[in-house]
């Protein structure tokens, strides 16, 4: 089926989010599970307070200004993320690279689903007390992670992701952010207020709120950006499918600074959740799983209550994980839906079939196929998770600033800014952004190395 304006299922076309339903929907898609476990390293590797001053600056100047490109792209154009800069009248040759933003959120989401899956075990495990039963940690990590299990969860994400997105926007996205975004505030109050109240936990405040600039650099820059640039979930075409969908009385420029807002929010409070934990009990705050999965649960375990409060950690890390599942998930299902005219239903299940086959090889390279666990170095799990957040998805972002910088006739009235901070975008996109996210592809792919 052609691509029709007047296709019945096309995005946009008959459910929209409400306001404030848009606004948790996008913070929603922002929340997910790179602030919990990877900004906590990146920030102690770079300076603590320092850094998350850098990080805050890239957040406000490169950031929010790529985030309002997309979402009035989207907005302007009312497709999906294949469609949109064609739709919002760019030239035919952004069709193609349009539709690389959906393959980079279907990619992401056939290995995301897998580590959603893990959160959603590790609740019910620490909840029920079982997790606490053997104090080796790291045994019971890599024995769950090479077993099959793991299918068996990645299908319940899979499935409970899918539930959400058939019932549509207003009905199941909206609704679902309603519910878990507050739900998630309150985690993080929660954890945040045990943490903080642990023994020895002020040193990991310290450590987090005071600053070492000495460890400031080039390197920590271009760190700081990347890390602004994908926890705003940009260049993964999320942004431009939620715009389809955004009233146009929304003003753009006040969602862009809730949104920003709210991201920059989370990875504080994750901050002062980490640090002061690891701190009291003699933890490295190192990245991946081995932070979150291994040392963490030996900290609950040593904790008044920590079989409470592990399980609402996880709980946190399950609720991070699925409304970031629901928004990628939302990319493909949009296109189907335009695409072939599939209804939505139709649409989600059959790309969640896709989506399990799909990630059979990185459930498998854990341990179960050896093959797929070593493949020039990394698994098969991480060189999808290599090529999508450090090829991909800075593609994508330069995709977005080129086109509202240079192609974008409708620039100023789809991003709905004064003349004076219209120039400002303007600017950015143009001579700042771009230049900046190429360094970052370069310095991510190993191309330049500034340490």
């Amino acid at each position: 089926m052609s691509l029709q304006q007047g296709n019945p299922t096309a995005p946009g076309k008959n459910d929209r989010f409400s306001s404030m339903g848009f606004i948790l929907a996008a913070i929603g898609s922002s929340v997910g599970l790179g602030n919990m476990w990877k900004f906590p390293y990146i920030t102690g590797e770079h300076g603590g307070a320092a850094f998350f001053l850098l990080f805050i600056i890239c957040l406000i100047i490169i950031g929010l200004p790529v985030l309002l490109a997309e979402l009035a792209i989207g907005r302007a154009g009312r497709g999906s993320a294949a469609t949109s800069y064609v739709k919002a009248g760019g030239p035919k040759a952004f069709g193609p690279l349009g539709l690389l933003q959906v393959i980079a959120p279907f990619i992401i989401l056939s290995f995301y689903v897998i580590i959603a899956g893990w959160t959603l075990h590790y609740a019910f495990l620490s909840f029920s007390g079982q997790l606490f039963v053997d104090s080796n940690f790291g045994g019971q990590f890599t024995a769950f992670t090479g077993g099959y299990m793991p299918m068996v969860w990645q299908v319940v994400a899979v499935a409970l992701t899918g539930f959400v997105v058939a019932r549509g926007i207003s009905g199941g996205i909206e609704k679902f952010n309603k519910i878990l975004i507050p739900g998630l505030i309150i985690l993080l109050i929660v954890l945040m207020i045990r943490a903080v109240t642990l023994p020895g936990a002020g040193a990991g405040v310290s450590f987090f709120l005071n600053p070492d600039f000495s460890k400031l650099s080039t390197e920590a820059a271009l760190v700081a950006l990347g890390h602004a640039f994908f926890s705003l979930s940009l260049g993964m075409g999320i942004l431009l499918t939620y715009g389809a969908y955004v009233d146009k009385r929304q003003s753009l420029g006040t969602a862009t600074l809730a949104i920003g807002a709210g991201d920059l929010i989370y990875a504080f409070i994750a901050g002062l959740i980490i640090f002061p934990t690891t701190a009291s009990f003699g933890i490295e705050p190192d990245a991946g799983p081995s932070l979150v999965f291994i040392a963490l649960p030996a900290a609950f375990s040593a904790m008044p209550f920590g079989t409470f409060f592990g399980g609402l950690f996880f709980t946190l890390l399950s609720f991070a994980a699925l409304t970031s599942t629901v928004s990628l998930l939302e990319v493909p299902v949009s296109f189907a839906m335009e695409r072939w005219g599939w209804g939505r239903a139709k649409s989600v299940v059959i790309i969640s079939v896709v989506l399990l086959l799909i990630g059979l090889p990185s459930v498998l390279s854990f341990g179960m196929a050896p093959s797929l666990s070593d493949m020039g170095g990394k698994s098969f799990f991480d060189w999808l998770d290599f090529i999508t957040s450090n090829i991909l998805l800075p593609i994508g972002g330069l995709i977005t600033t080129i086109f509202a910088g240079y192609y974008w006739k409708g620039a100023a009235e789809g991003a709905g800014l004064k003349s004076g901070w219209f120039r400002i975008w303007l600017f950015m996109l143009r001579y700042v952004a771009p230049i900046l996210v190429f360094l970052v592809l370069l310095h991510t792919t190993g191309v330049i190395n500034f340490e």
